[in-house]
């Protein structure tokens, strides 16, 4: 029950992130770097002062390539975020990242059984009869990089598989980020924008939704198979669109809620998939 607790209040903090650029950009309360700049700097001060509290501030571990990593995610996912909608942004998102994750699974030697794919078919089948059909295309530049910010964030979150200290490492990678979007702000020279709503919604996003977020995902992620992550990951857009409902007035219907239900079903079969095998395994080895 833990674990599943702590697995919703992931996703639903992942989905809040898309919920929360999205209201920034959209109602003009921040530019997308110095959203992205914010949102950075929320999740290093938060981790930092709890490693602070602990007076552990030596278990803060600096990985150059993770922190890359997340910025590239952070940035990509802000300049995207300025011309596509929330369920559109997280359906080009999440599906980049279960294409990342699954593929990489399957590199490593990660099996894919009949009842797993089934379920990943399902899941990804639910997600674009909910978001694409009657949907204007998105703006192909907006589209690439969106994909660009997922593939960042799969490669992350396969790399958080082989972590031993997630908090310390997540605390780490947020502040090697900092120097790294400040570099790439400069070089873009982009206009600064942001008013007190911007702040505080890129501050909410950093330290709640992504700082904190993020140390249990790197804790749950280590236990997970690649493609039962992923998996899990696809009911973010809906999520997000439910978000869009409720705070930029998107209306649901019923093609949004059997959509959102087969996502949740799909989800369903590929975590059945994964415990039928652990246990055939564990059998094995008694």
């Amino acid at each position: 029950m833990k674990k599943l607790l702590l697995v919703l209040f992931v996703l639903t903090a992942f989905a809040a992130n898309s919920i929360l650029c999205r209201i920034a950009l959209k109602n003009g309360h921040a530019d997308p770097e110095t959203f992205s700049m914010l949102r950075l700097l929320g999740g290093a001060a938060t981790l930092f002062a709890w490693h602070l509290a602990r007076r552990k501030l030596k278990e803060i571990r600096w990985k150059m390539i993770d922190a890359l990593l997340l910025c590239a995610y952070v940035l990509f996912f802000s300049l995207a975020y300025v011309q596509l909608n929330t369920a559109t942004g997280a359906l080009l998102l999440f599906g980049a990242v279960q294409v990342c994750m699954i593929g990489w699974g399957v590199i490593k030697g990660e099996r894919v059984s009949g009842s797993r794919a089934c379920g990943i078919l399902i899941a990804i089948g639910g997600i674009i009869t909910l978001l694409l059909p009657g949907a204007t295309a998105p703006p192909l530049a907006a589209a690439v990089t969106m994909v660009a910010s997922g593939l960042a964030w799969g490669a992350y979150s396969v790399r958080g598989k082989n972590i031993r200290s997630p908090a310390g490492t997540t605390t780490g990678n947020f502040i090697l980020s900092l120097p790294v979007i400040l570099v790439l702000t400069l070089i873009r020279q982009a206009p600064v924008h942001v008013d007190a709503s911007g702040i505080i919604l890129a501050l909410l996003s950093g330290g709640l939704a992504s700082g904190i977020a993020y140390v249990l995902w790197y804790a749950l992620v280590a236990t997970l198979s690649s493609a039962t992550a992923s998996t899990l990951q696809l009911s973010v857009p809906c999520i997000a669109a439910a978000g869009g409902v409720l705070f930029l007035g998107e209306m649901p219907d019923l093609r949004m809620l059997l959509c959102t239900l087969a996502v949740l079903a799909g989800i369903a079969i590929v975590i059945a998939s994964d415990r039928k095998l652990r246990e055939k395994m564990d059998k094995n080895v008694f």
